[in-house]
């Protein structure tokens, strides 16, 4: 009987249309309910106190964005145990990130929020204004109830946490020092930043697959093609990254004279990003062309397309000539080296020289495997790489990692490094004190850009002077969500990454 509560959204909308013309009034309650609590019940009951029907929209698991194991509770059953209370009359599943499409769809009489609403300033995500604006737009009113309230995420995080022992612990350590007002204050420092970020452009394409098998009459693994997409990647979605957070942002980057790939960055590249391109004559914009297994989601093989070796002397001097008239206008500089030709020791030094603060990541991958090492700098302020960058140049792969570390700040002479770990979380070195932060993510759905993201929030930290703690929590926080993001498909959204880290302090 309850499952006939849950009917899709057009079909919903044509049923509640019926009943407008018989005289009945319509509540419709929207969120997530991921855990079904008391305060979920009397919100509920307090709707159907103001209107005829009550109806509850609720977010599909795709945009369920409140940290690592959310929902835990899949869409299906949320809806389901939903049905089963008396006073609701209808269930639907959204299709959209926000109730605004919803609320335009369904017209109802009401929208109801609970009191967290009342104030809507301290909404995240500026989503009720939204919301707000839709149900008046169809005749309708924002109505926000009374009832006590309770934190789906504090029961989830004390009862349900997909974390480990060691990363509850951390947390909980964490919230007695730090709260999510302390959090965001200073994420909301970088607002007035200017930032210069200079690097490799690299567009990533992703071409989906199914195996067939191995051919009868050879050793080649045959697939059949079923889609494709192509992201910014490289120097672009740091970019992108960046301008979520950072007042003013200038990308400094070399396109490819072959295919300039121009048409995937004016549809990728956010408009808020300001950029000075520069082409090559010799080579194309670099590609990396990805086939994976549609199903597994696991990358079969890649092919590069590039022409990595240095930009020709002529063109250097053009980028330099132009660092040259910029380079002061900003607070910081940020240099992606992929290592794939662009970012050569002529342009090296002169940011070296002449920026007032310099963040570097020197990335090892398979097109500059044992050549791009993080060592070629000797003037840093903010490093940021994974251990495999830090072991490979001293040629270490067992050895103490924070002695590796003391060795790279003596040649590199930063004043604080990050070394990314992995499923280990991270690990900071400022004042000659090291700092450990476990990793937040659930589910890793693409690890390809997690770095990057990490790199972008983390010395925009280091320039401030944010506390170490608060940093590298920040910077975790962000790789956790860009792990769940496929290939770049979109930036860490500053919005997300408050929520996130308000339910990860709950």
């Amino acid at each position: 009987m309850n499952r006939k509560k849950i009917i899709p959204l057009e079909e919903l909308a044509k049923e509640l249309a019926k009943l407008k013309k018989q005289g009945k009034t319509i509540a419709q309650c929207h969120g997530c309910f991921d855990l079904l609590h008391p305060g979920h019940i009397m919100h509920f009951k307090a709707a159907k106190e103001k209107a005829d029907i009550v109806v509850v929209t609720l977010t599909p698991d795709r945009f369920v964005n409140k940290g690592p194991g959310r929902p835990v509770f899949n869409e299906q059953l949320r809806m389901e145990s939903i049905a089963a209370m008396e006073a609701v009359d209808f269930v639907a599943l959204n299709r959209w990130p926000t109730a605004v499409e919803t609320i335009k769809l369904l017209k109802p009489d009401f929208y109801v929020k609970g009191p967290d609403y009342k104030d809507r300033s301290k909404d995240l995500t500026k989503g009720i204004l939204d919301e707000e604006n839709a149900v008046k737009s169809v005749g309708g009113e924002l109505y926000i109830t009374e009832e006590i309230t309770f934190s789906s995420s504090n029961l989830i995080n004390s009862f349900f946490s997909p974390h480990s022992p060691k990363t509850r612990e951390f947390l909980d350590g964490f919230k007695k020092t730090y709260s999510f007002e302390d959090v965001a204050n200073d994420i909301d420092k970088m607002k007035d930043l200017k930032v210069l970020v200079i690097g490799d452009t690299i567009i990533d394409e992703y071409h989906y697959c199914v195996p067939l098998g191995k051919s009868s009459k050879s050793p080649t693994i045959s697939t059949s093609f079923l889609r494709s997409e192509t992201f910014a990647g490289g120097v672009l979605a740091i970019a992108n990254h960046l301008e979520q957070l950072a007042g003013t942002v200038k990308l400094v980057t070399c396109l490819g004279k072959e295919n300039t790939a121009s048409d995937v960055i004016n549809k990728t590249l956010s408009k808020g990003v300001d950029v000075k391109f520069f082409e090559r004559h010799d080579g194309p914009t670099n590609v990396k062309r990805r086939y994976l297994d549609k199903y597994m989601n696991i990358k079969l093989f890649e092919v590069t397309f590039m022409n990595d070796h240095h930009i020709e002397t002529e063109l250097e001097k053009k980028v330099i000539q132009y660092l040259d008239k910029e380079i002061a206008k900003y607070d910081i500089v940020i240099i992606t080296d992929f290592g794939h030709g662009f970012i050569t020791p002529g342009i090296i030094k002169h940011i070296q020289d002449n920026a007032k603060y310099v963040a570097v990541n020197a990335q090892t991958n398979s097109n500059n495997y044992g050549y791009n090492y993080i060592t070629k700098y000797h003037k840093t302020d903010y490093i940021s790489i994974d251990e495999k960058e830090l072991r490979l140049p001293f040629g270490d792969n067992y050895g103490d990692l924070e002695s590796l570390v003391k060795k790279l700040q003596a040649i590199t002479k930063a004043e604080k490094i990050q070394i990314t770990l992995g499923q280990e979380g991270s690990l900071w070195y400022e004042k000659k004190k090291f700092y450990r932060t476990p990793a937040f993510a659930g589910v890793v759905k693409d690890s390809v850009g997690a770095g990057d993201a990490v790199l972008s929030v983390t010395a925009l930290c280091a320039y401030l002077n944010i506390k170490p703690e608060t940093a590298t929590f920040i910077g975790n926080c962000t790789g956790a969500l860009a792990v769940e993001i496929i290939g770049n498909e979109h930036p860490v959204y500053k919005k997300d990454l408050l929520r996130f880290i308000q339910y990860s302090l709950k």
